[in-house]
């Protein structure tokens, strides 16, 4: 199995919504914001070598969104989708699987483009099964109001309109032979955090359960969370058991730090060892 970090770039989001109830006065020290209270998050991806699977994990934001969309959230840096996946070796057609932790447009935008003639929309990675799960298909394309602009249709039409759209079941077998799942409801309803056994060494790819290593400390939760104390539940018991038999979490949108591991403190969870993927794996 090899792992490869794919970049697809930055944007920036409203820092209090990253942080909800916790003060800016304590969250700037961390996550310096700009004149418009906005903060600048990564949109780092997962692809995964193993045997003849080439498996994607999320796709960020994708560039098919007009420039009135793309405005709100001030893409920068010189990384996108694409040219990442080539960097590492590969292109679009070699994706075989791709895993959507949960359906927000800054997870599975990249998923689907425009076509040569921009007529219509197609999937990115045309070889590739799209994998999210049942509950999730239903709470994205029957959104409630509060998510309902992070659920776009062209992002996720595409997927069913194609027949490559696949269903991954609580409870039952992963279709893959190196990777299962953890199901939390707290963000949103059943977002899936990959779970990857790789050497000797578990890597959990989490998400927006904790969107970066700033988020470790259970009180922080993002106002974006449908249920925050759901959240607050859900992260006491990931990290306790991350803490315990040493998982490596691979963060989805910390700026600064691609993975982390945790440990018991007298102030609780901390971040205890930090860096890069490559430097942490072994």
């Amino acid at each position: 199995m090899n792992l490869h970090v794919i970049d697809t770039g930055l944007f920036k989001l409203d820092g209090g919504a990253m942080f909800g109830v916790v003060p800016k006065t304590i969250w700037k020290k961390t996550n310096p914001a700009d004149e418009n209270n906005m903060c600048t998050w990564a949109m780092r991806c997962l692809l995964i070598e193993d045997g003849n699977q080439l498996i994607l994990i999320d796709n960020g934001i994708g560039t098919k969104q007009d420039a009135k969309f793309l405005s709100y959230y001030y893409l920068h840096g010189d990384a996108d989708l694409l040219s990442s996946i080539r960097k590492a070796g590969f292109s679009p057609n070699d994706i075989t699987d791709m895993v959507l932790t949960h359906l927000h447009f800054d997870h599975c935008g990249g998923g689907t483009q425009y076509n040569t003639n921009r007529s219509g929309l197609e999937l990115t990675f045309k070889n590739a099964r799209y994998w999210t799960n049942s509950a999730h298909w239903q709470w994205a394309t029957q959104p409630n109001p509060r998510e309902k602009a992070s659920f776009l249709k062209e992002n996720l039409l595409p997927m069913q309109e194609s027949g490559h759209l696949q269903f991954i079941k609580p409870g039952t077998p992963s279709p893959f032979s190196n990777i299962d799942f953890i199901f939390v409801d707290g963000h949103t309803e059943k977002m899936m955090l990959p779970r990857i056994r790789y050497n000797n060494q578990t890597i959990v790819f989490v998400a927006d359960l904790i969107p970066s290593s700033s988020h470790i400390p259970i009180p922080y939760v993002m106002g974006y969370d449908t249920r925050p104390l759901l959240t607050m539940e859900e992260k006491t018991q990931f990290l306790n058991q991350a803490a315990q038999e040493n998982y490596l979490l691979f963060f989805e949108h910390d700026p600064y730090h691609e993975c982390a591991t945790v440990s018991v403190t007298e102030k609780g969870i901390r971040m205890h060892r930090k860096g890069k993927l490559k430097e942490m794996v072994h």
